[in-house]
Formats: structure tokens, C-alpha cells, sequence
């Protein structure tokens, strides 16, 4: 594979120096068009299987933009769109030529027509709503037209308004009936606590209620407004470019610096900061929580709920206000390299009062990102659990944290514990580095083939592990859903066809089979006169099973299928758009694992319990059951219709409590090292008993372990790998 990348990188290179990229060189040097011009020229010589740019694409590009510009078609109207209209062929034409025309016209009526939404929602909400008119509003909004004029446009705002409010209405009368039930169950003279809520609505009229509930949206809408117009034209063109890369595959995207960097913290599970989220709110900067481990957390001063006022770096005479800054740059200012210090002033949320608090920026590493792993006991014998949400890397230095290694440290950890069984929980795991993957395969198979690559027309390059050595080599079970792609899928898949593992889960996984790579745009650049350009994540090449197969929308299909809540819901690669084409190669030379004597068995009387269980069958009735919901769009706008439909809901929802309420009854423990890290860091001792309690809730898990419990490894093959172990 790192051949091909790197054909791929000297060619790019090649051609873009050929063609002088250089902002001098252009006769207009606006930076959308050296953005574009950039982006389609690594498009149509980088990608796997680039689109032809006609009128077709053109038309696509047209229609993807305008559903993403205004998704709840509540800011444009039909004759902005009939406007638009003359462009609707022309697009290809206009972006080969690096014409702007287009997107300018977009950008500049929908920022009119934005401020007029900011005054029509504002006079909406100035009068009450009729909570008893009998009307129906449709949320499917993509699927509507646009509006024919203001006034239509303003009765779509009416509705839509009218359906956040009747949903807040709805809590408050509840919240009062609750208070009146508890009441009427008092003895004489006994008091009964309430909730916040509850007491503050307990004695309000239906007037006030509704007020209430009006007010509450006004809020929320002013929050939306406010996150809206710091949006900049920038961001705007950034949503254009991706309505044009998505036609050549949903996972070809441009990401802006700010995206970039988000990105590459989602792959890496890292970044160097002082360790807090951060939200805008009404124009201030508030910390909505502390991380864990990090510099901040290890300091004690900063509080969730603070409001950062001001920040100053170590050399600045004066610290910078970022009231009413936009959130993004903010954080630039909050954010910064290891061992630098920053001072923010704070306003403190528990007495109001102002202080400066110094902080010194580290590597802050996000938890949630990274293997874990838990061990538990059934019928005198103990196994292994290992979670991994994502094959994480760093993208800058490999061999820094990543998931193989991470990996490789949970199973010796959990080897220590003599644990008999292995389970990797892969369900929702969208991803991440290939080459995590051919490594993490190594650690269960003594070599051979993990995966095969294929750039467009090139022979396929097979990713093979070359370590001998096996680091687990007993029963192993992965567990995968429709959520499970790309990395998660190839992992899988190479298990399944060494017959090395038995994954359980859904009826196929997400079906991602396809390979992206991150091209940073500047590095094209001979000169740059404004700044970061962003970086393209473009479809280079598609991977394959090591028979053969592709993953792509077919997925793996697991060995033993169990429903879950995701059965009947369109989430996979073959319900997005433009999706590649599913195919097939030469399957690769590879031996069969010989090291179970009951494989088969196994999985036979795994099915069989699983047809069985009373949980898996409501699962399946709750899975169809949202389905329903889902599809159901239709909402009503009286306050006795809405009611009675959330009833129904409620009523129907209580068949599936038992779902909540099942328990395996098994005891998930952590290991040693993190006991001893609980000592001092209760936030991850509280996450992993939330872990550990939805564990033993987990059927699929218990049944992971049922089959673990089952498989029966070869004796005389594991006394010849003891024999070479020595």
C-alpha cells in the first residue's frame, strides 16, 4: 500500500508543480478559487474512481447544496431556487472554470434571506400559540418544496416553532400532574420534594405555561441565530466544495483547518491543550466540562460552568477578551503546544466572582477514544472483554499511541488474569488506520495476509503480517453491528475467513471497502498568501477480503446474527449516496486456522440459543417498532393530539422495559493497573462502573461468552506452540 501512496503523492506532486500552483501566477487571486481549482485537480487525478464532471454532476452538486443551505427549507423560497435554476446544468462548466458566480449569488441571498428568518421567527414568537387548533405539521423537511412566498415561508416558521413549543408545553403540564399526583398521596401535614421544574410550573395557568414554553423556543432560536451568523463566507464555500466532492463518493470530503484538526484529535484521541470542552452560549465562552487527566483536571482551579472572559498567552502585555468571539477562535487562543502556559480569566460559576488562573498546557489524551478492557468469571473460569471504539493513530508519528498497541497491552494484561476466552467488541466502531488492523490481526494468527489493496487499475497489494508469533492464541469472538465499518470490517472479515474468530452481531456491518487518505492541500503550494488551506480526504483505493471478496455494501455477515435496535433502519454504505460498486478479486493464499476442534458446533448451538432467547425477540419487536417511529413524520400541533400520540408512544414503549431491565447476572471487574489509577481519578472509576453495570445488561455479550465458554481449542496443537514457545 505504501507504494501506491507514495505513485500517487509523486505524480500529484509532479502535476501540481507542472501546473504552478502559486497564488502570483493566477489571474484572480481569490483564495475560492485556488481552493477549487486545487481540490478538483487532486479529484481527478488522485481518486479511485473519479466522476466525469457533466451535467448530471452538475445537477447533483446543484440539488446536494441547496438540501444542505437550508435543510429545513425555512430560509429560501421558490423563486430564489428558480433563480438559481439557470445554474442548475452549468456547474461542472463553471467550477472547471473556476467561475464563482454560482456560489456568490447562493451566498449573498441567503445571508439576505437569513436576516429576514431572524425577524419573521421573532414576530411568530410574539404571539401565542393555539395549542387547541387542529393542524398537523410534516418533519420530513427535506421533502418539502420551497416556500412560494413570505407568507407561506412564515406560516412554515409558525408550524415548526409551534412544534419545539407544544414539546415544552407537554413537559410542563406533565410536570404538574406529577406534583398533583404526589399531592393527593400525602398524608396530612408531609411535604414532598420536588424538582426544580416541577416547582417552578406547579401553580402556573395554561397561559402562563404556554408563555413559558414560547419563550424557552425564543431562547433556543436565539442561540441557534447567534451560532449562525459566526459562520463566516468561508464556511459557507466549505459546505459548497462538499456538495461537490460527495458526488464522487460519501466519503470523499474537504475539511477546513478547524475540521482538519478535529479530524486528526477523532484519530489520534489527543490533543495539546489545557483538557476542557468549551460552548458558546449567549456570547460567552462557557466550560462544560473538565477532562479527565488533563492539565486542567490535574490543576483543581477551572470549574465546569465557568465562563472564560479573556485569555492571555505567556508573552502578551494584555489578555485578549473573546466575549462575543466565535467559538473557533476562541479555542486557537485556548489551545496550545505542550509545556506553554496560558492565563484565562474566569468568571466562577458558584459566587460570580472574577480570577485569573494560569494553566500550562499538555498532551490531553480523550478517554472515551481508547481500548479498554474487563475481565469476568462464568462457571469457575474467567474471560476477557476488550472495547475499542475506534483503530486510533497518530497521524504525525505512528509509533506513538494507537490502538494496536494499546490493544497488545490489554491482552497481556488480561493474560495475567488467566483469562480462557477473548472478546472484541467492535460494534460501533466506524474505523480508522489500515495499518492498526494488519497489526492487531498479527496478534491472533501466526502470518499470512490481512487485507488486500487495490488502487484503480494496479495490481492489488496484499498487507500481510510477518510476525511468527501469536500473542493470543486461545478462543476469540468479535462482536460487530451495523455500525461496525471500514477498519472494523477488515479486521472481521480477516478472522472470518481464517476461521480464527466467530463474530456475532448483525446481518452484515455497515459495508465501507473502500481506502481514504488525507492530502493536505498547502503541500501543493509553492507559495500561499492566505493562510491554511484545509486538506481533502480523497477515496484512493478499495480494500479486500483475503478471499476475494469485497466489504463494500455487502458488508461481513456474521457467523451468529442477533437483532438489535438498528435491524431495520437504513445506516449502512448501500443507503448513502454515490456508494462505489461492490466487486470481487483473486482471494489471496492463506491457511485456515487449525487450532478449534468445534468451530462449527459451536456456532450451530450458538444460533440455536439465540432463536430461543426471550430478549433477543424483544429487541427484534423494539428494532421493527422504531423502525415505525422513525418513518411516522407526521406530528400534531394541538396539545391534546400531541399528547395523545406521546401516550401511545409511552404506553407501547413500556412492552420494551424489560429490555432495560434484563441482567446477566455476571460481574465485570477491571484490572489491577486501573484499580490502582481509580485511587486517585474517581471520574475513571465512575466510568468504568457504568461500563461494567451495562455489561452485565449486555445479551450479546453474555452470549460472546457463552460461545467462548464452547469453543474448544486443539490440545495437540497447543502443545506443539507451547513446544516452540520454549
Amino acid at each position: 500500500m505504501k507504494r501506491n501512496l507514495k505513485l500517487i503523492a509523486l505524480a500529484l506532486l509532479f502535476s501540481v508543480a507542472s501546473c504552478s500552483f502559486t497564488t502570483k501566477n493566477f489571474d484572480d487571486p481569490d483564495k475560492d478559487k485556488l481552493l477549487l481549482d486545487l481540490i478538483t485537480y487532486v479529484l481527478e487525478r488522485g481518486h479511485y474512481d473519479a466522476r466525469d464532471m457533466d451535467d448530471a454532476f452538475s445537477e447533483a452538486v446543484f440539488d446536494d447544496y441547496l438540501d444542505a443551505l437550508d435543510p429545513f427549507r425555512r430560509v429560501l423560497l421558490q423563486k430564489d431556487v428558480d433563480e438559481f435554476a439557470k445554474y442548475r446544468t452549468e456547474l461542472d462548466d463553471m467550477i472547471k472554470a473556476k467561475d464563482l458566480t454560482f456560489f456568490n449569488l447562493t451566498y449573498d441571498r441567503y445571508q439576505q434571506r437569513l436576516d429576514e428568518a431572524v425577524e419573521i421567527q421573532k414576530d411568530v414568537l410574539k404571539k401565542p400559540f393555539d395549542f387547541t387548533e387542529d393542524e398537523v405539521i410534516n418533519t420530513d423537511y427535506e421533502k418539502l418544496s420551497f416556500a412560494k412566498n413570505k407568507r407561506e415561508l412564515k406560516d412554515r416558521w409558525r408550524q415548526q416553532l409551534k412544534l419545539s413549543a407544544i414539546g415544552n408545553f407537554y413537559d410542563y403540564k406533565e410536570a404538574q400532574e406529577r406534583q398533583s399526583e404526589a399531592d393527593s398521596e400525602l398524608e396530612e401535614g408531609e411535604e414532598e420534594p420536588v424538582d426544580e421544574l416541577t416547582e417552578e410550573v406547579a401553580n402556573m395557568t395554561d397561559q402562563e405555561l404556554e408563555e413559558k414554553a414560547r419563550n424557552q423556543v425564543a431562547e433556543n432560536m436565539s442561540e441557534f441565530f447567534e451560532f449562525t451568523y459566526e459562520l463566516e463566507r468561508k464556511d459557507y464555500f466549505a459546505q459548497f466544495l462538499n456538495a461537490v466532492v460527495e458526488e464522487f463518493d460519501p466519503h470523499t470530503l474537504y475539511f477546513p483547518p478547524v475540521a482538519k484538526d478535529r479530524f486528526d484529535q477523532q484519530m489520534s484521541g489527543q490533543f495539546q491543550g489545557i483538557g476542557a470542552r468549551l460552548q458558546k452560549k449567549n456570547s460567552e465562552v462557557l466550560v462544560t466540562e473538565i477532562i479527565s487527566g488533563g492539565p486542567a483536571w490535574r490543576q483543581e482551579e477551572l470549574q465546569e460552568g465557568d465562563i472564560i472572559m479573556k485569555v492571555a498567552q505567556e508573552d502578551d502585555v494584555e489578555p485578549t477578551s473573546i466575549v462575543g468571539m466565535r467559538l473557533n477562535d476562541a479555542i486557537k487562543l485556548i489551545k496550545g503546544p505542550k509545556g506553554t502556559e496560558v492565563t484565562l480569566t474566569v468568571r466562577r460559576k458558584l459566587d460570580g466572582s472574577t480570577q485569573d488562573i494560569t494553566i500550562t498546557r499538555d498532551i490531553v489524551e480523550l478517554e472515551e477514544v481508547y481500548a479498554k478492557s474487563a475481565f469476568v468469571e462464568k462457571d469457575d473460569k474467567k474471560f476477557g472483554v476488550i472495547n475499542l471504539p475506534k483503530f486510533y493513530f497518530d497521524m504525525r508519528n505512528y509509533k506513538e499511541r494507537n490502538a494496536a498497541s494499546d490493544l497488545k497491552k490489554e491482552i497481556e494484561r488480561l493474560k495475567k488474569q488467566d483469562v480462557e476466552g477473548l472478546v472484541i467488541d467492535l460494534r460501533n466502531n466506524g474505523g480508522g488506520s489500515l495499518k492498526t488492523v494488519v497489526d492487531i490481526a498479527g496478534l491472533f494468527i501466526k502470518e499470512g495476509p490481512v487485507v488486500q489493496v487495490a488502487s484503480n487499475g494496479d495490481t492489488p497489494e496484499i498487507l500481510v503480517d510477518e510476525d511468527k508469533s501469536i500473542l493470543w492464541d486461545g478462543p476469540l469472538v468479535i462482536l460487530v453491528n451495523e455500525i461496525s465499518a471500514s477498519a472494523s470490517e477488515i479486521l472481521a472479515a480477516a478472522m472470518q475467513d481464517y476461521k480464527r474468530a466467530i463474530i456475532i452481531g448483525s446481518k452484515q456491518t455497515y459495508g465501507k471497502g473502500t481506502v481514504q487518505n488525507v492530502v493536505d492541500l498547502n503541500r501543493w503550494l509553492r507559495k500561499n498568501d492566505y493562510g491554511d488551506m484545509g486538506a481533502l480526504k480523497v477515496t484512493t483505493q478499495k480494500f479486500y477480503r483475503v478471499n476475494g471478496g469485497s466489504t463494500q455494501l455487502e458488508g461481513v455477515k456474521s457467523d451468529v446474527v442477533v437483532p438489535d435496535r438498528y435491524s431495520y433502519i437504513d445506516v449502512g454504505e448501500k443507503d448513502q449516496e454515490n456508494p462505489l460498486p461492490w466487486d470481487k478479486i483473486r482471494p489471496a493464499d492463506y491457511e485456515i486456522w487449525d487450532g478449534y476442534i468445534d468451530f462449527d458446533k459451536t456456532i450451530q448451538s450458538s444460533k440455536e440459543r439465540m432463536s430461543k432467547s426471550e430478549q433477543l425477540q424483544l429487541i427484534d419487536q423494539y428494532a421493527k417498532w422504531l423502525k415505525e417511529r422513525r418513518d411516522d413524520n407526521t406530528w400534531p400541533l394541538s396539545y391534546q393530539g400531541y399528547k395523545d400520540r406521546v401516550t401511545k408512544s409511552e404506553e407501547f414503549a413500556k412492552r420494551f422495559d424489560a429490555i432495560n431491565d434484563f441482567n446477566t447476572g455476571l460481574s465485570y471487574k477491571s484490572l489491577p493497573y486501573e484499580e490502582a489509577l481509580f485511587e486517585q481519578d474517581t471520574v475513571l472509576q465512575e466510568k468504568r462502573e457504568r461500563w461494567h453495570k451495562s455489561l452485565a445488561k449486555d445479551v450479546y455479550v453474555e452470549e460472546a461468552i457463552n460461545v467462548l465458554r464452547d469453543l474448544k481449542i486443539n490440545n495437540i496443537r497447543q502443545s506443539n506452540i507451547a513446544a516452540i514457545k520454549d
